[in-house]
């Protein structure tokens, strides 16, 4: 075979490459440089370049090529003039920094730089770590999103970092930093994995950041550092067996509140306490606190049903309720409802989702016990009987006990113990001179008294420069809805699915009603306080970006 037969013969697919022209169709001519890499922002050909002398690269405040000032639609300024935002000292950071989180980029002021950095500017990786890290400390603890995002901006504006946005969700925080407008933003995200209550660690973080965001202290990246290490390993004020405690006094004083007498105290306090060890093993296994709530429910309704079928001369039903209210989750129900009326819908939309797990986990629990009461002839008919109980002086030792131990639950410093235990004591006197002696719808009692704690710890907190969590969560303890669950599960067991749904009604109204009172009254103690910005700024704006459309 000669070679020109060879070069007629069709080549096979792997020898010819997939843009390689096909026969009969005319090749391209050969480039004039093919070592020279064209971009694909390089000027095609017939587009003149730009004149010599001129700059390629144009700023980002320049005008395009086709602006024209004569066209160019009229600028509108207000008669009164732009005002300016300016910060007012002597108010406390968490103010300031809500106004400037609440405000558009643009119209920040400029940052006072508060803490030293060397000339060569801060360390940008650094300051948003430690950003990172200080929010996921206050997130973990309990604190609302916003003000989570508020310590977060007070940390990056204190060490320079003025064109900062944090963004916080139930499980996920995120900070990103742009210098100016024309250099690429950096962005560095933490997840927070676990959290907890330790009161005590939230307002060591308060106390840190309100040092890094002051102007009479100097406080170094490597100091802040070094002090939140410290924080991360500082133990507890309160040891395991301090809250097994403290949740048989939280209990045992729940069921005075009821009606119960010193018996009662004692069975709802053996109750609440074997259901608290019980949910420690559960979570010593690592199973999830769905699981552990419902365990933790289940002894003070097998206590207050035993008692009932022994036929005990006691309150069977106040039993019961004190171990509801050592469960109910009230802290997250606030700070859920707290994060969706200050525009946080996707936080708040996660943290009641958490309360109705863990409110579940509880109905569970009770439920299988009231189920095996009443399938054995228990006869649990209390309502009557707990709704006439009025013992004004007693009640209010009771609410007192019942708050202080709550507050040792979470774990608080024992300087604001003594303060929450008397904002708790107030909240109940407040409930009861409203619903039973005038005679006012328990809801609207509840609100009431909820915006009082609210407001007094909203006060208390701006005087200790800390965190109003450590003020409020446990006053609200005695206005839990522990009664109306009970009556609710009850009426479910016993087949009356209309009462017990209309009680679980009126539970949640309860719940809602603490929630809207608690921030209602801490939003309230803000309109007696100067405003950041000054008299321009005198009308402070709302967390709420639209107005619904």
């Amino acid at each position: 075979m000669t070679e020109d037969a060879d070069d007629r013969k069709p080549q096979s697919d792997e020898a010819r490459s997939a843009f390689t022209p096909p026969q009969g169709v005319p090749q391209a001519p050969p480039a004039e440089n093919e070592s020279q890499i064209t971009s694909e922002f390089a000027l095609p050909e017939g587009l003149a370049a730009p004149p010599a002398g001129e700059e390629a690269e144009r700023s980002a405040f320049t005008p395009p090529a086709t602006y024209d000032a004569r066209s160019a639609p009229p600028a509108f300024t207000p008669a009164q003039g732009i005002p300016m935002v300016r910060l007012a000292k002597n108010s406390p950071w968490q103010d300031r920094m809500r106004a400037m989180i609440r405000l558009p980029v643009a119209e920040r002021p400029a940052p006072d730089l508060t803490q030293k950095t060397d000339d060569a500017g801060p360390a940008v990786p650094r300051v948003l770590d430690l950003t990172l890290r200080i929010g996921e400390l206050l997130l973990a603890g309990g604190e609302g999103a916003e003000d989570v995002e508020a310590a977060m901006f007070a940390v990056c504006r204190s060490y320079g970092l003025d064109r900062c946005e944090p963004n916080v969700t139930f499980t996920l925080l995120s900070i990103s930093y742009q210098p100016s407008l024309v250099d690429d933003p950096l962005t560095a995200s933490r997840t927070v994995r676990r959290r907890g209550t330790d009161y005590t660690r939230l307002a060591a973080v308060f106390r840190l950041v309100d040092d890094i965001s002051s102007d009479d202290a100097d406080v170094s990246l490597e100091e802040a550092y070094r002090r939140l290490a410290e924080i991360r390993r500082n133990r507890h004020p309160f040891d395991t067996w301090a809250l097994t405690l403290a949740a048989g006094l939280l209990a045992g004083g729940a069921s005075m509140l009821v009606g119960g007498g010193i018996p009662v105290f004692v069975a709802a306090a053996l109750g609440a306490i074997l259901g608290d060890r019980m949910a420690w093993v559960f979570a010593g296994r690592g199973l999830p606190e769905f699981y552990q709530f419902a365990v933790a429910a289940m002894p003070p309704a097998a206590i207050g049903i035993t008692l009932q079928l022994a036929h005990v001369e006691v309150r069977a039903s106040a039993v019961i309720t004190g171990g509801l209210f050592a469960l109910l989750p009230g802290r997250a129900l606030v700070a859920g409802v707290q994060d969706g009326l200050t525009g946080y819908y996707i936080t708040a939309a996660a943290r009641l989702l958490e309360v109705m797990y863990l409110f579940v986990g509880i109905v569970v629990g009770v439920l299988v016990m009231l189920y095996v009461g009443v399938q054995l002839g228990a006869q649990l008919q209390p309502r009557e009987a707990l709704l006439s109980v009025e013992r004004p002086p007693i009640q209010i030792i009771a609410a007192m006990a019942l708050t202080l131990a709550f507050a040792v639950l979470l774990q608080q410093e024992r300087s604001t113990v003594l303060l929450v235990t008397l904002n708790g004591g107030v909240a109940w006197t407040v409930y009861g001179a409203m619903h039973f002696a005038g005679g006012i719808s328990p809801v609207a009692s509840t609100a009431v008294a909820a915006g009082l704690v609210g407001l007094f710890g909203q006060l208390l907190s701006r005087i200790q420069f800390a965190s109003a969590l450590p003020y409020v969560t446990a006053a609200i303890g005695p206005l839990l809805p522990g009664s109306a669950t009970y009556y609710g599960l009850l009426g479910i067991v016993q087949g009356d699915v209309s009462t017990g749904l209309s009680s679980l009604s009126t539970a949640i109204a309860l719940a809602m009603a603490i929630a809207i009172g608690v921030n209602l009254g801490g939003e309230t103690a803000r309109l007696f306080l100067r405003v950041p910005g000054g008299p321009e700024a005198a009308t402070r704006r709302a967390a709420k970006r639209t107005r619904g459309f």
